[in-house]
């Protein structure tokens, strides 16, 4: 059972005008890529912050549970039940994505390219009283099929007895993180399901838990996620904003590489590929960085790994400005004013030891992973341009097998091999 992979905790370049990218995209590095992937969506403007945690349960539901920092007590009217292909669209909108290019008649006039503008929770108290350890129940609510339960404490250790005895099976090892939380005045917002609601309801599935607060800090609470967990996870943020980009201050935000040509036969290989990719930056930023791997106006795409959503998925996940006209979401199609930032990150207790602490930029340039097969021209063009173009294949081919082999770590020679048999031999 997990939430977000976050196991128990979570709340808290191409400049101003850019040349369209073009291409035909044909796969995208979404979530399912990677083991222990979870996703939140994350729309934020001025001190509010909207959240939307998309529920990853493996098992019997109703060992499902959750426990959040918040900052401050959360009433009913914050809370709301998302919808999952929202989060799953957006997902799909922003993820990595490969490409591919055909090369042109190398004896045609080329054209000149313009830029293009951006346009079932236990009773309050269980099996001993909540006062006499410590813990207030600020609110109790019912919201769709979860049971969800406000509290505040004085200490760690009532406040870890009071979940234990109440069903929530928090580590003692979350004791230190827990009271650091506590001594930051926050409060914790607590879910579980109803099972006998959800059958009445007809969801077979878990839909995202949405809750809206008020908060001079733009975070994300991640380390009670570390305490018992058995490996490093995977967490992909999902940021909505008015303004530009999101990015972490006390990690660094790091940009995939991107736009590299790649061997065709990585068309089939794609999952391989950005996944030893991954892993690779990874280490070489020392486990310790926040990666970029999209930052675009929601209004459009290019290329697109899936249709831009609509306004009402936006609204839907946060994205409703409300009482500003300069940021307040159009309802006809075109650009919408919402930029949307996809950061990713491999987390364990060792290399992130602090919560996410993020700020919103003003950077709207465009960036996203991308990563490109050219397709030879196969005509029989006959000008020097052509004699020349055909010349210089062989080191085209050379110049993808070494930047795979330098993304991936892959053996070159394996590299060569497999080029040679897909009909790209190396000089």
């Amino acid at each position: 059972m997990r939430l977000l992979a976050l196991a128990l905790a979570l709340l808290f370049a191409l400049g101003e005008s850019a040349r369209a990218f073009c291409g035909f995209y044909v796969a995208r590095a979404d979530t399912t890529l990677f083991n222990r992937a979870s996703k939140v969506v994350l729309a934020r403007n001025g001190e509010r912050t909207v959240l939307t945690m998309a529920s990853d349960v493996r098992g019997d539901p109703k060992e499902f549970a959750v426990v959040i920092p918040v900052p401050t007590v959360i009433r009913r009217e914050q809370i709301r039940i998302a919808e999952t292909a929202a989060v799953d669209h957006l997902d799909a909108y922003t993820a990595p994505r490969l490409v591919e290019y055909r090369d042109e008649d190398p004896c045609a006039p080329r054209p000149v390219l313009m830029p293009m503008s951006a346009a079932s929770l236990a009773a309050p108290g269980g099996q001993r009283g909540a006062e006499a350890l410590g813990v207030t129940v600020e609110a109790t609510y019912s919201v769709g099929e979860y049971d969800i339960v406000i509290l505040s404490a004085q200490d760690s250790g009532g406040l870890l007895t009071w979940l234990d005895e109440n069903g929530y099976k928090v580590p003692k090892a979350a004791d230190a993180v827990v009271g650091s939380y506590i001594r930051q005045n926050m409060h914790f917002f607590l879910a579980k399901v109803n099972l006998e609601r959800q059958s009445t309801l007809g969801f077979v599935y878990l839909r995202p838990i949405q809750v809206t607060y008020d908060s001079p800090k733009f975070m994300l609470p991640i380390r009670l996620g570390t305490v018992n967990a058995d490996g490093a996870q995977e967490l992909i943020v999902l940021a909505l904003s008015p303004r530009g980009r999101v990015e972490t201050t006390n990690y660094r935000t790091v940009r995939l590489a991107s736009g590299i040509e790649l061997p065709l036969y990585i068309k089939a290989a794609f999952g391989d590929f950005y996944r030893a990719m991954f892993d690779r930056q990874v280490v070489a930023e020392g486990g310790h960085a926040v990666f970029l791997e999209y930052a675009w106006d929601t209004g459009w795409c290019d290329p697109c790994a899936a249709d831009p959503l609509t306004t009402a998925e936006l609204t839907g996940l946060g994205a409703f400005w409300p009482g500003d006209a300069a940021t307040s979401v159009s309802p006809s199609g075109g650009s919408q004013p919402v930029f949307v930032t996809r950061l990713h990150l491999r987390y364990d207790r060792d290399h992130f030891p602090e919560d996410l602490m993020l700020q919103e930029t003003a950077d709207r340039a465009n960036f996203q992973g991308r990563y490109v097969l050219r397709y030879p021209y196969q005509g029989s063009a006959s000008c020097a341009a052509a004699e020349r173009y055909r010349q210089e294949l062989p080191r085209n081919f050379e110049r993808q097998a070494r930047a795979l082999a330098e993304l991936t770590g892959w053996d070159f020679s394996a590299i060569r091999q497999r080029m040679a048999e897909t009909g790209q031999p190396l000089p």
